[in-house]
């Protein structure tokens, strides 16, 4: 980022919530994935723990769409939402075809939460290539 591009109010605030919940998820997974190994629980106290880190999840993509409706650059806004299409596509497609490799046994099982942390890594690749059609 050159010094003529500045962070819009929009990304400052959604930096601002983007980090404590990205950091919420770490601290929640690692936390849940601890209590689950070391105590062993069962009933709803499993159910709790196997649960709780999609909740910092699910805030994350609510940080999203909080920025894409509160920036008012048309332009940053478009860049957002041609990344998250990417990221989407290739996910999806990805896990498609990974999907029929594991029914066939050719590939290992990748559990389903691993697709969200990938689609994120998808969708910031994808920014840079978005941008630099716009170059």
């Amino acid at each position: 980022m050159t010094n003529k591009e500045k962070l819009s109010p929009a990304m400052r605030r959604y930096m601002s919530r983007f980090m404590p919940t990205m950091a919420a998820y770490i601290a929640v997974l690692l936390a849940c994935v601890f209590a689950i190994d070391q105590f062993s629980p069962t009933g709803p106290l499993l159910w709790l723990l196997a649960v709780a880190p999609a909740l910092p999840m699910i805030g994350i993509i609510v940080v999203m769409g909080l920025y894409l409706i509160e920036e008012t650059d048309e332009f940053q806004r478009n860049i957002l939402v041609q990344s998250l299409l990417w990221g989407i596509g290739v996910t999806l497609g990805a896990a498609s075809i990974w999907g029929f490799l594991e029914n066939e046994r050719l590939v290992p099982h990748v559990p389903s939460f691993l697709w969200f942390p990938f689609f994120c890594g998808a969708m910031g690749l994808a920014q840079p290539f978005v941008r630099w059609r716009y170059r």
